[in-house]
């Protein structure tokens, strides 16, 4: 209570609280400036579907639809796993950032080493969507074979659709734009519309499927491997790396729950989303396999861009090929985020907020984005990058570093059943890390 004087002089007692509750005053201000809980649901799922969607089928056919299925489940479990070992760790100690919280337990060479493999695995990523996006509006050319790409095959092949022009327009137009955004709950609109338009290339695969098995047209998809007709027990293991980068969104746990209004809500915001992802990621699978049988290519867009025998079937695979070409445009920006904030931690420490220095945020934005443009156009074809990616560096941010933060235990908060577990991470991710890079090695020279 508190007294005010009236104006004859006297004194009236005001029934206002002296000091309001910090918490209520915490929550109101949350309110007021933190993210939504949506809009980290939809950032993370963003994250989680990007290029990989589009080889999930391929790993279905290798796989078989039931240890698909289940290496898709055990993959995601190991990642909500892991991610809540790093949550627990950013509550437990005080920095606000993936490679300053490995830093805490490792000193500097902890943290540069995880600065060193988000740049390494963002600026990838980006590249591949750049590329991807190419291929999709402009055409591209494997094995001799040329694909036309959507604007070709409506206008004709000119000096304007041509691949460097296209995603100069692309990259001034629509990317520039998003990434000059400050906040990353700036792109949960952009993230809503990237996971709808995700949505649409799962129902219409599924659409068609369906459509084809009524008509007979379609293969009776394999339950299990086909080791009989040369799949071995090796090549089980190169479908981990595209199941891992595909869920790996370790990078972008960090950016997220800083500006959530309550950071508390961010392992919530995570299940969520990997539901959605699981769900997303085996219905593509099943119904891209079944769709395509055994002529599934790696790359389930080549499989749209043949010339269909009909205008409706035609308009049908541009509008997949379309779907998934703007899709990837709204994956960009979240994935530069996490990219020009790591670069920006590990040449600048000890700087102030990027987003709040013009004279850092600006010039590295247009750097990376510039780079990655100049790179899809000089090396229109990474994807043996991408693997040995989806091998190492994706794997020692989503499994390796989580468990050796609980190894190292800083903050004294592991419990044995915790050690347990991250030692098990450990050795599983290193052992089919290994497999899957020597078996790819060894396909690829044999090739």
């Amino acid at each position: 209570m508190v007294k005010q004087e009236d104006t004859n002089g006297g004194a009236q007692v005001l029934a206002l609280p002296l000091l309001q509750d910090s918490k209520s005053l915490e929550a109101q201000c949350s309110s007021q400036q933190g993210a939504s809980f949506s809009g980290a649901v939809f950032n993370i799922s963003t994250t989680m579907i990007g290029a990989g969607i589009m080889s999930i089928p391929a790993t279905t056919k290798v796989l078989g639809v039931i240890p698909g299925l289940v290496l898709i489940l055990l993959v995601a479990f190991f990642v909500e796993v892991t991610v809540e070992f790093l949550l627990r760790y950013t509550n437990s100690g005080e920095s606000e950032t993936y490679a300053g919280m490995v830093g805490e337990s490792f000193g500097a060479w902890g943290s540069v080493a995880v600065q060193i493999c988000v740049i390494v695995t963002n600026l990838g990523c980006l590249i591949i969507y750049f590329i991807i996006i190419g291929d999709v509006l402009c055409g591209s050319q494997s094995g001799g074979t040329l694909h036309l790409g959507v604007l070709q095959e409506w206008f004709g092949i000119h000096w304007w659709n041509s691949r460097a022009w296209v995603l100069l327009f692309v990259a001034v137009f629509v990317m520039l734009p998003l990434v000059l955004l400050r906040r990353v709950d700036s792109l949960r609109h952009t993230s809503a519309v990237s996971i709808l338009l995700a949505v649409v290339f799962v129902v219409i695969c599924s659409a068609m499927a369906i459509y084809a098995l009524c008509k007979g047209k379609t293969q009776k998809p394999r339950l299990f491997p086909d080791f009989a007709n040369q799949v071995s027990v090796f090549d089980l293991f190169t479908t981990i790396p595209v199941l891992v980068t595909g869920f790996g969104f370790h990078v972008n746990v960090h950016p997220i729950r800083a500006e959530l209004g309550k950071p508390s809500d961010m392992r919530s915001a995570t299940r969520i989303a990997l539901l959605i992802s699981v769900v997303i990621y085996f219905s593509i699978g099943f119904f891209g396999y079944l769709l395509f049988g055994d002529s599934i290519m790696d790359d389930i867009l080549v499989n749209f861009d043949q010339t269909s025998g009909s205008t409706i079937g035609q308009v049908i695979n541009d509008v997949v090929r379309l779907s998934y070409a703007v899709h990837l445009l709204f994956v960009f920006p979240i994935m530069n985020f996490s990219l020009r904030a790591n670069i920006d931690e590990l040449l600048f420490r000890n700087r102030p907020v990027l987003a709040q220095d013009t004279s850092r945020f600006l010039p590295l934005t247009l750097f990376l984005l510039s780079f990655t443009y100049i790179v899809a156009i000089a090396i229109p074809n990474i994807w043996y990058f991408f693997q040995f990616m989806g091998s190492t560096t994706v794997v020692f941010l989503s499994f390796i570093f989580p468990a050796a933060l609980i190894l190292r235990d800083g903050h004294g908060i592991s419990t044995t059943r915790d050690k347990i577990i991250a030692i098990f991470v450990i050795i599983l991710a290193v052992a089919t890390s290994s497999i899957a890079i020597s078996t790819t090695l060894y396909n690829s020279a044999k090739g």
